[in-house]
This record gives C-alpha cells, structure tokens and sequence, in this order.
C-alpha cells in the first residue's frame, strides 16, 4: 500500500514538473516571439529614419542648386514656363527659344514649393542635375529638355522601390526600368520620385515611411492613389508629366481627386518591366503603367513618345504597335455608350451631374449617345475583382507589412484580410441574408483554394472578357462614357469604402484603355442634394461613401472614357472631345 502511494505521489509531481516545464517552454517560446518583434520593429524604426534622411538630404540638395542657379540667372521667366502645355514646352524648347535648364530649374523649384505644402516627393533624383549637362546629345527626342516625374515604385538606378513598405528599404535597384530609360532616351529627365501608399493596394496616399500626401485643392482631404504623389504634384502644378501605375484605379483616382487627366493603358501596351509591384504572380486583374497631365494632348504625346522602337527594343514581350495618331486626330462621329451607375455603386450628386452635362455636351457635337450597362457587375466584384487580386487570401501582401507599422489608412483592410481564412469564409455564408456586400468582400478576401480553382477563375476572367467585347458590338458602340467616383475623399475613410472600386478596377480586369478627365467641380447644391444620399445597397458601405465625400464643394469632379484593347488612342481621342467641349461650354 506504501508502494502504491508512493508511485502516486511520484506521478503528481512528475505531471506538476511537467506542466511547469511545458509552462517554462510556452513563456520562452512567447518571449523569443516577442524579442524578435521588438528587434524587427527597432531595426523597422532605423531602416524608415535612413530614408527619411536619404530624402531630407536630396531636398536640401537641390534647395542649394536652385538657389545657386536663380542667383545666376535672374532673368529666368519662371512664371511663363509654368503657364505652358507640354506641347508648347516641348516645341520651345526644340526650337531653342527655351533652354533645358531654365525649364528644368523652374520646374524643380516648383516642385519642392509644392512638396513643403502637399508632402508629395519620396525623394529628389539627384542625378538630373548630372543628366542635363549631357542632354544636348539627346535634342531630337520627343521629350527633349522636359523634366518628368515618376511614382516612387518605378525603378531609378541606386534608387529604392520601396511601395511604401519597409521590407524593401535598403535594397537601391542595379538599373533604370524600361521606361524611365525610354524617357531618357526620348530627351525627358526623370527628376522626382513621388509618394504612394504602404503596399500599394489602396487608394489613399500615405505610409510610415513618408507620411500622407495631401490633395492640393483642399489639405484636408486625399489626393487619392496609389499614383496619389503623382496627382498632387501635378495638380499642385510641380511637373507637367509625370508617370503612374494602375491595378484598381490607382492612375485614374488620384487624377480624378486631383483634378488632372489620367490615362490606364491597354494591359501590357507599355513595359512595366521596372515597374514594381507589391507582390508578382497574379495575372487576374493586370496592372498598367500610364502617364498624368494637366491636360490630353499631354497624354497623347507621352504615349507616343513611349510607344517607340526603344521601348520595342528594350522589352520585345510588349507588341511593337505604335501610336496611331490617325486614330487620335479622327473627327468621325463616335457611337458612346453611357450610363451613371454601375449597378454596384450609385453615383454622387456630382458624379452624376457631370456623366448628365458632358453626355448632353457630346449629343450636341453629333455624337450618338446609347445607354448602356456592365454585365452581371455584382457576381464580377464578387468572384473576379477582390477574389482576382486576392487569390492567396492576402497571405503575401500580409507578409510583405511583417515587421513594419501599420499606416492608419491601411488598417481598415487590414483587419479582416488577417483573420483566418475558415473565419473569413463563415462570416461570408452568415451575412449572405442579411449583409450581401459584407458577404461578397469576406468571400472575395478568402481567396481560391486550389490550384483548379484559380485555374477556372481565370477562364472565368477570360470568358467576361470575351462576352463584354460581344455586348459592345451587339450595342454597337465604339467607347464609353461611364463615372469616376469622388470627389475627393475625406483621410482615414478610403481603406472602408473599397466597394466603389467596381468604377475603376471593372477596366483592369478587362484590360480595356480608361482615362479620367476633370469636367466640372462639386457645387452647394451638389453637397446639399447628397445629404439625401442612400446609395443602391443603404448598407454599411453606403453610408461610409457619404461620409467620405462629404465637404467637397469647389473640389474637381471627373468623367472616365473607355474604348476596347488596343484602342487607346480612339480612348485618349474621346478624352480630347470631352475636355474639348466643357472648355468650350465654359466659355
């Protein structure tokens, strides 16, 4: 009977010493996890101070020279080159009435007077300073003398591509991307590199890294993005080019809230071979690269600039289809379909107003205007957009913010993109009932679960493309005029209001050409009727549209024109007509 106890007693201690052993394993293995946070976060803290510096260090820089330069050159017309379209800068500074370094001086001081108000530049290119000494070998080049800016994801050689994440801090690319080198070798001289959200999937403008950007027609709201830095700057009027990427909008939203002109190419019309992503890999719903202007023409002749045997040259996986000008400059009457909503998204007053006064302008200039609506839009941003961009559930994007802040505009998505998928997938199948678009975006968010399963949401993509070329034809249209969500959006509010995206992300997932051009800007009696607004769905999202757009009296207002693959210049030839015509009915 001893023996007996003895051996129980013996098992309690051995299942206490266990316990506390595996206690003391549990607590070492928690302290080792919280050690290496707090160590990656020091380490995220020193890599985001260098580049801080980096960038305070390339502003100062070229402080001096601009200093230095007007000291010199007093009689600089500053203020005349400022007023100039591309096309007139470019056809002065050929002719040699303009110098490449009164245009470049001018416009550098602009842009750091620009980026002291809106926090727009990630970093000024120090080596244009060395590049204008050289550019006289270049004077034939379409883009002689005129300096360009770029989104801070496009390759500079000794540069950072960092798309606002830490993880790719430190790491200065080894060469330039084909089309900074294509804009080289056309005369032009990359000379900024501007600001866009941490991780690119958003539409806002900041990250921990830079800050927020702001939106040059009123501080307290966006520029919108990711291409965010690129329309406040040339909204704010400190470049007269510059050249963005677009996967959901990402050029046609900080144009629209911007008030400047965006065009989304044809998928793969230009390289994006330098072009950096957030992550690789997912073919769903392609990006583009893309120029912003003040203004069409501007568009059109950076396009035809890119569309040459360089860029053929440099990446032969791009078709070597150059610009058709017959095409941009035709005067035919077009057949354009219209509509104001989407049947996802119902439009703002403003919004609306604009697609009412330019369809009538264009009725007026002996266009045909034919109503028109996008297929089965709600099963698209269901099981195409979100589901298409997301195919991994979030998981790479998630694994790119490891170690890094959160910025506060990407924590709305966030949130739900880290809850476990089976979570995700339950919630989707409860709030089917009650919540269809809470229901649609946890489904989309869950991603594909197979291999085959990806593999027939891309026949699905290919067959939607297919059947929305065939419903153009069976209408008969040549393009479309459809809206641009805005205005601008209140900060904080556009990591919650992703479901208006269908506007813009619809294109990319066609891969069809879309630009945005500014039409009108939001009047007392736009903001008084949106007190009224309940939206399609009177859900959640709905609720957070009014909320983000409230307070946008004076902000500029966009229209959105589309023409099918490969027709980006009949695309660019009615944005022309419709900027063409509101000038001349403001007149």
């Amino acid at each position: 009977m001893e023996n007996l106890k003895l051996l129980v007693h013996r098992a309690q201690v051995d299942k206490r010493t266990a316990a506390l052993l595996a206690g003391a394993v549990c607590g070492a293995g928690a302290a080792v996890l919280l050690i290496r946070r707090v160590i990656r976060f020091r380490e995220a803290k020193v890599k985001i101070q260098r580049a801080r510096e980096r960038r305070t260090e390339s502003l100062q820089r070229a402080e001096e020279a601009v200093r230095r330069y007007k000291e010199s050159h007093p009689a600089t017309d500053s203020a005349l080159i400022l007023t100039l379209t591309l096309s007139e800068l470019t056809k002065q500074l050929q002719e040699g009435l303009l110098s490449p370094e009164e245009v470049f001086y001018t416009y550098m001081e602009k842009t750091l007077d620009v980026n002291k108000k809106l926090n727009c530049c990630t970093g000024i290119l120090l080596e244009s300073f060395d590049q204008l000494k050289t550019l006289d070998s270049n004077k034939k080049g379409l883009l002689y003398g005129v300096p360009v800016s770029i989104k801070e994801n496009f390759a500079y050689k000794n540069h950072d591509c960092s798309c606002g994440v830490v993880i790719h801090l430190d790491q200065p690319l080894q060469e330039d991307g084909v089309l900074v080198e294509v804009l080289k070798r056309q005369g032009a001289i990359p000379f900024v590199k501007t600001n866009l959200p941490q991780a690119l999937l958003n539409f806002d403008c900041s990250n921990p890294i830079y800050g927020q950007t702001v939106n040059p027609h009123n501080l307290q709201k966006t520029s919108g993005g990711s291409s965010g830095g690129e329309g406040a700057l040339i909204g704010g009027g400190g470049s007269v080019l510059g050249l963005g990427s677009d996967i959901g909008g990402s050029i046609r939203i900080p144009a629209a809230f911007c008030g400047i002109c965006g065009l989304k190419p044809t998928a793969r019309r230009l390289s994006t071979q330098g072009v950096r992503p957030i992550y690789g890999g997912q073919k769903s719903v392609p990006s583009s690269a893309g120029p912003m202007a003040r203004d069409v023409e501007s568009l059109a002749l950076c396009m035809q600039a890119l569309l040459s045997d360089h860029m053929f040259s440099l990446d032969p996986t791009v078709p070597p289809i150059p610009f058709n000008v017959e095409m941009y400059q035709s005067t035919k009457p077009l057949r354009i379909g219209y509509f104001e909503s989407d049947g996802y998204v119902q439009p703002t007053p403003s919004t609306a107003r604009a697609i009412r006064e330019v369809k009538a302008l264009l009725e007026q200039a002996g266009h045909t205007l034919v109503p028109y609506q996008p297929l089965k839009i709600r099963h698209v941003a269901e099981e195409l957009l979100v589901k298409g961009i997301l195919a991994d559930g979030a998981t790479t994007m998630l694994q790119k913010l490891e170690g890094s802040p959160l910025d506060p505009c990407l924590k709305a998505q966030i949130i739900p993109y880290s809850l476990p998928t089976w979570v995700k997938r339950t919630l989707s199948f409860l709030l089917r009932p009650v919540a269809p678009r809470a229901s649609s975006i946890f489904s989309g968010i869950s991603g594909v679960s197979s291999v085959p399963e990806l593999w027939k949401q891309h026949a699905a993509v290919e067959e939607y493309i297919h059947e929305t070329i065939e419903d153009w034809r069976k209408c008969n249209i040549d393009v479309l005029l459809c809206p641009m969500f805005g205005p601008a959006f209140n900060f904080l509010y556009c990591g919650k209001v992703t479901t208006v995206l269908t506007n813009t992300m619809l294109y990319n997932l066609l891969t069809f050409p879309a630009g945005v051009v500014p039409v009108t800007t939001v009047t007392a009696e736009d903001e008084e009727e949106l007190k009224h607004y309940k939206g399609l769905y009177q859900d959640r999202w709905d609720k957070l549209y009014k909320e983000a757009v409230t307070g946008g009296e004076g902000l500029p207002v966009a229209v959105q024109c589309v023409a099918l693959p490969w027709q980006d210049e009949l695309c660019l030839r009615l944005m022309r007509e419709v900027e063409h015509l509101v000038k001349q009915s403001k007149k």
